[in-house]
């Protein structure tokens, strides 16, 4: 099996992440606003309101969507508890607008042993390509990496340990554990901010493990009545 067969087969394998089962790695804590929200926001330059929806109003959307119109979009908000490692947490946050994030501070707690540990190590691309990933290793190679860098982890979380036992204050022994380290936060957004971040981080130039914890955001809006069949109405543009 050359490289290339094996990347069809198990680059979607990211790891211990948002795909693999733990459904509480990404939570739904709460929700606020409907399509008839986003619709009556729309209507209401018209002086019109709505109470239930109707085939016009999911053209409505269609229309609003596909021409940039996207302030009724910011009518709805979302509240998301996740726990996502260090270095797809620093992607996620680049997505400011319309969003408002708390994560949980290593200067007031002393952090639990959990961290990200892929599935599959993948090589570097190409090398005219600046970013991203190329092939997967080998099964034997993969072994290899990944219990070199499990041995890693472990001596840099027992030596955190051993700074705070020292009296070495957890603001500072923290520094010395890897960016695989598992946080949470809160994230609350609005629709049009979410819906941003599904584009972006859907695409298949994203990183593979982020991009698993878009497909999890996306499944729990799917969920949602109206919401879901807003996504739907976007997706088909």
């Amino acid at each position: 099996m050359d490289r290339s067969e094996q990347n069809e087969r198990e680059i979607n394998g990211g790891g211990n992440s948002a795909s693999d089962g733990k459904k509480d790695l990404v939570r739904l804590v709460k929700s606020s606003g409907s399509i008839i929200d986003v619709v009556n926001a729309a209507r209401v330059s018209f002086g019109k309101e709505i109470k239930h929806i109707e085939n016009k109003d999911r053209q409505l959307i269609r229309y609003l969507w596909k021409n940039h119109h996207t302030s009724p979009f910011r009518h709805i908000h979302f509240t998301f508890h996740i726990k996502a490692p260090i270095f797809v947490l620093r992607q996620w946050m680049k997505h400011q607008v319309g969003c408002s994030w708390n994560e949980i501070s290593g200067r007031y707690v002393q952090f639990e042993p959990k961290f990200f540990c892929p599935d599959q190590w993948r090589t570097k691309p190409d090398k005219y390509v600046k970013q991203g990933s190329g092939q997967p290793f080998y099964d034997d190679e993969n072994e290899i990496i990944s219990r070199q860098y499990k041995l890693l982890v472990e001596k840099c979380y027992e030596l955190y340990n051993e700074f705070i036992e020292l009296g070495v204050c957890k603001e500072q022994a923290r520094i010395i554990l890897p960016l695989s380290l598992v946080s949470e936060c809160y994230w609350t957004c609005s629709f049009q901010a979410v819906l941003h971040f599904l584009n972006q981080r859907l695409d298949s130039h994203s990183q593979v493990e982020i991009r698993e914890y878009a497909l999890k955001v996306k499944s729990l809006l799917m969920d949602l009545d109206g919401v879901g069949e807003m996504i739907k109405i976007i997706d088909e543009i």
